[in-house]
């Protein structure tokens, strides 16, 4: 998997590409990481290429968003395909992570 992320003024997207495994789950945790140690405070995760997340991908995420809000600000995914969604469902997770769909709308009324 591959992560980029792109500074959008407001608010900077990490794009994922790939599966969203144990395997990638470290380094989205590094990107992340690294996006807010560099003053980013709003996030977003863009999902768009990412066909598959597992329990480890989702945790990843969670822990994300949570260094997020402890920086004083927010992660949002966008773009979560059928998979992605269907696995922040059956874990009851997509009422901390509501997914948009775009990256645009994550943050246009904030």
């Amino acid at each position: 998997m591959q992560f980029t992320i792109e500074d959008r003024g407001t608010y900077t997207e990490v794009v994922a590409n790939g599966r969203l495994n144990m395997v990638s789950a470290p380094t989205l945790r590094s990107t992340v990481d690294e996006a807010v140690g560099a003053g980013s405070r709003h996030i977003v995760v863009n999902l768009a290429a990412t066909d598959f997340m597992d329990s480890s991908g989702l945790g990843a995420l969670i822990g994300c968003l949570k260094v997020a809000r402890q920086a004083g600000g927010d992660l949002r995914i966008a773009c979560a395909q059928k998979q992605v969604q269907m696995v922040l469902e059956l874990t009851n997770m997509n009422r901390v992570l509501s997914p948009y769909a775009t990256v645009e709308e994550a943050f246009a009324s904030d």
